[in-house]
This record gives structure tokens, sequence and C-alpha cells, in this order.
């Protein structure tokens, strides 16, 4: 009787696996269709966590800023902390406010900043990943958490191996991102040689807004602004 029963169990998964793909499908068809049409972005990464009284979520909302002043608008998880004074900086500069809502049990709710047009909701977060790295012209990201992390490094795996365009990798606060950096040339580059020297030209680290929009304008006088794949 158990073997017949795991053997049901088995078979129901696989069939809720094939049914899945169509709302994965329709995920995707849903998210091309509204974000091929808001135009030039840069992403803003960074802990949900983080509180307004904060340094870095007052820097987000300064950064956001600076970023529609110089043309492009903002996209962000959608969420409270960092992602909230993205598209508050975005907001109260007039420009794009896109925000790409996850599912989530906890943490995770939209925040009241975003473009009622321009907010997405998302199941997979693969599916999501898709439109940060498909729409976006670069990313900056704040000091964050796992999934700060997985961004980044999904971002920076994706151009290293040429399955993206390069665009630009902007990190955001020194004292949060120095020591990740040091490992990384110290551990990956010299003493293992898992990366390439040239691996380390795809990160750039600042403390200000007024960096990264240097960084910005710097690369986009030499590359055309467009999706990345």
């Amino acid at each position: 009787m158990r073997k017949e029963q795991h053997h049901k169990g088995w078979n129901e998964i696989k069939t809720n696996d094939s049914w899945a793909i169509f709302k994965i499908m329709g995920e995707f068809v849903n998210g091309f269709e509204k974000m091929s049409k808001i135009g030039p972005c840069v992403s803003i990464f960074g802990s949900a966590r983080t509180k307004p009284d904060e340094k870095y979520y007052q820097l987000a909302e300064k950064v956001a800023q600076r970023i529609v002043d110089a043309g492009y608008g903002v996209i962000t998880g959608g969420g409270p902390g960092i992602m909230e004074a993205g598209n508050k900086g975005a907001h109260l500069a007039g420009g794009t406010s896109v925000g790409l809502n996850i599912v989530l049990p906890f943490e995770q709710h939209d925040n009241p900043y975003i473009d009622p047009d321009k907010s997405l909701d998302f199941a997979y977060f693969f599916v999501r990943k898709v439109m940060f790295v498909k729409y976006s012209q670069g990313f900056v990201v704040m000091p964050g958490g796992f999934g700060t992390l997985d961004e980044l490094f999904e971002a920076l795996t994706l151009i290293q191996t040429r399955k993206i365009g390069t665009f630009p990798i902007i990190l955001v606060g020194t004292e949060f991102w120095e020591g990740l950096l040091d490992w990384i040339k110290k551990t990956l580059l010299d003493s293992f040689s898992n990366i390439s020297p040239n691996d380390m030209d795809l990160i750039h680290l600042v403390d200000t807004e007024e960096e990264v929009i240097a960084i910005l304008d710097s690369f986009y006088k030499e590359s055309e602004l467009s999706p990345n794949f």
C-alpha cells in the first residue's frame, strides 16, 4: 500500500509540474509585454529590512532621483526597505517607477511609490530575475541580504559568460561591500584563479549618488540603450 501511495504521489507531482508550465508562460508573456514599453531603466537592489531613517535608505532615494534626472526610469523589487526608497526617489523626481513584486510568506508587500500601471506580480523568482536582467541598463546594488547577493551574482555570471550584453554593475557602500570584493580578489582570483583578472572590471564600488551617475553616463556614451538580450 505504501508503495502504491508513493507512486501515486509522484505522478501527481509530475502532473502539477506540467500544468505549472502555463502559469510560468503567463508570467513571462505579461512581463515581456509590460516591460518592453517602459524605456531605459536602472534597477536598484537592497535589503527589504532597511528603515526610512537609515542612511542607505536615504542614499537609495537620492540615487533614484539622480537616475531619473539623468533620463532613466527606476526598477526595484517592489517591496519595502531599499526597494521602497528607490521607487520613492523616482516618484518624487517625476520619473518612471517600476515594481517587480514577488509573492512571499513574509516581508514582501507592495510599496506605495510604484506607478500603478508598472506594478507586476510574480510567483517565480526566476521569471522575475529575467525581467531585471533583460530590461535594466544598469544594476545599482545597495547593502542587502541573500536576495540582493543572488541578483548581483546572477548578473555577473551572465555577463561573464556572455549570455547577455555588458551593463554597469555598481555597488554602493564601501563599508558594506569592501570585504566581499577583497575576498573575490584574494581568493577567487589570486589564490585559486577561478575568475579572470578582467572579471573584476565588471564591478564598480562607490559611495555617492554622483559617482553612480558618472559611471552610467560614461558607459552609455559608448554603448547603445537597448534590452540586454
